[in-house]
């Protein structure tokens, strides 16, 4: 399974406020409305990926103390194309631009997170 773990807590509620919705053209990535449990230590982003087929599908951020994993949705669970990898990389870049002392400690996603997102 596809995941990214960063060395920190991030509190949704405050990324939640500074998220915009996220696009890239080729090939087709749109993560668009962040939805945010009670408890503030899950979210789910909306996502969809067309590359060579269409998926629609939640990426997950779950956050403690000591971490937070950005990973699929298990529910909803798309085929593990490029694209579909790249969106949770994206998802990673952009907590990092508003979060710069956020670092990678864990991921198998390495390859995804060196790309810049194509605008």
């Amino acid at each position: 399974m596809p995941h990214i773990v960063l060395d920190k807590s991030l509190n949704l509620f405050d990324f939640s406020i500074l998220f915009d919705p996220l696009f890239q053209k080729s090939p087709l990535i749109k993560i668009s409305d962040m939805y945010i449990d009670t408890r503030g230590t899950t979210a789910l982003l909306s996502t969809v990926v067309i590359d060579d087929s269409h998926h629609e599908f939640f990426i997950q951020l779950i956050t403690n103390k000591n971490k937070t994993t950005i990973r699929l949705y298990p529910l909803t669970d798309p085929t593990k194309t490029d694209a579909v990898k790249q969106s949770l990389a994206n998802v990673c870049l952009e907590i990092q631009k508003h979060y710069p002392d956020m670092n990678v400690i864990k991921s198998n996603l390495w390859d995804y997170l060196k790309k810049d997102i194509i605008q």
